[in-house]
């Protein structure tokens, strides 16, 4: 396993395709399936909806991200599809098989593997910056 850091290059960040805002609003039904099997990108993440100061975000991806944290909170993940890793700074790797979920506490350096192509909601609080801190 290569060395942790917190720092991503700029050429890293550009192979995420990250939108904040949120597609869907409360009251609005949201077909997740259809957004999942209209997704080109190999590194897809979308704020489905705000629920008060959370967002509720769809991640399709396959591939890797760079190591990150978030010093301020925690990162609730739970897969829907697919295969996800997330390797933890000096503990295990946690595999998530579909229907597993998985919190990473704020402050631990972490990062997504995904073998296949995956899909996975993930619960965050509004403001977080999805390539870490």
């Amino acid at each position: 396993m290569p060395e942790p850091t917190d720092q991503a290059s700029t050429a890293e960040l550009s192979r995420y395709a990250i939108h904040y805002q949120p597609l869907f609003q409360t009251l609005e039904l949201m077909d997740v399936q259809q957004l999942i099997d209209t997704v080109e990108e190999p590194w897809y993440n979308q704020t489905l909806v705000q629920v008060g100061d959370v967002l509720v975000r769809l991640g399709v991806m396959q591939g890797e991200f760079h190591w990150h944290k978030h010093d301020e909170q925690d990162e609730f993940f739970y897969l829907l599809q697919g295969e996800f890793h997330i390797e933890l700074e000096n503990r295990d790797t946690v595999v998530l098989q579909p229907n597993q979920a998985f919190s990473v506490p704020a402050g631990m350096l972490h990062r997504p593997v995904v073998p296949v192509r995956s899909a996975v909601i993930m619960i965050e609080k509004a403001g977080i910056v999805a390539t870490g801190d």
